[in-house]
């Protein structure tokens, strides 16, 4: 679950001392809405219900007043892994 107001480059970047999400993400939307902008500037937005694909090399934050709850079977193992 990720709240209102997190995002990848404010709360794990830091940890991950990457410019970006290097992780994959292969996952399926159960509420709240999260933006995916890619390093090349191509944008995404996933909402419930949605199936989520998200190669490596991107920021994401939550949309809106809602958590965002994801089942993310992909990349959650390097999600915040230092390089």
């Amino acid at each position: 679950m990720f709240r209102p107001g997190w995002q990848w480059s404010r709360h794990v970047k830091p940890i991950a001392k990457t410019d970006s999400c290097q992780a994959a993400h292969v996952g399926y939307m159960i509420s709240g809405r999260l933006k995916i902008v890619m390093d090349d500037g191509e944008e995404s937005e996933f909402g419930p219900g949605d199936f989520m694909v998200c190669p490596p090399g991107h920021d994401a934050w939550v949309v809106g007043d809602e958590p965002a709850v994801v089942l993310d079977w992909q990349g959650y193992g390097d999600y915040a892994k230092r390089s």
